[in-house]
């Protein structure tokens, strides 16, 4: 966008109120386009560490999330995700947050959320007491 207002002969303040952008910025943009072309327009690599979760690792977490804890041998019947981040910590040894634990299934169509409990009775009428 910068690039056709800017063949447009728009300044840099007229550039940077259409697309939200101090001129400044407007600016490097038109400048890095200059110097190389639209190689320069690219992403730069971000700065941050490199993903702790190997290809074995996100494997590993969808085999336990497909399976249910207490086949396993765990003594609960539901996984949460720090649950999960200790259990593969100690298996792997690479330790992650809970959310990064809640995000990695996603790639394989899993979505952990939090259990949605109901209340049963062995009553028969239960239902009709609770007004339900």
């Amino acid at each position: 966008m910068i690039l056709l207002a800017a063949g447009q002969r728009l300044t840099a303040p007229q550039i940077g109120r259409i697309v939200r952008k101090d001129e400044y910025t407007v600016r490097r943009w038109m400048k890095r386009y200059q110097a190389e072309g639209i190689a320069g327009l690219s992403d730069a690599p971000r700065v941050g560490g490199t993903p702790k979760g190997t290809a074995a690792y996100c494997e590993r977490l969808v085999q336990l999330v497909r399976q249910r804890p207490r086949a396993l041998g765990y003594p609960f019947s539901l996984w949460t995700c720090q649950r999960l981040a200790d259990i593969l910590a100690e298996e792997t040894g690479i330790r992650v947050d809970a959310e990064t634990v809640r995000r990695r299934p996603a790639a394989a169509t899993i979505v952990l959320s939090r259990p949605h409990h109901t209340i049963s009775s062995p009553d028969a009428e239960y239902q009709v007491k609770n007004g339900d």
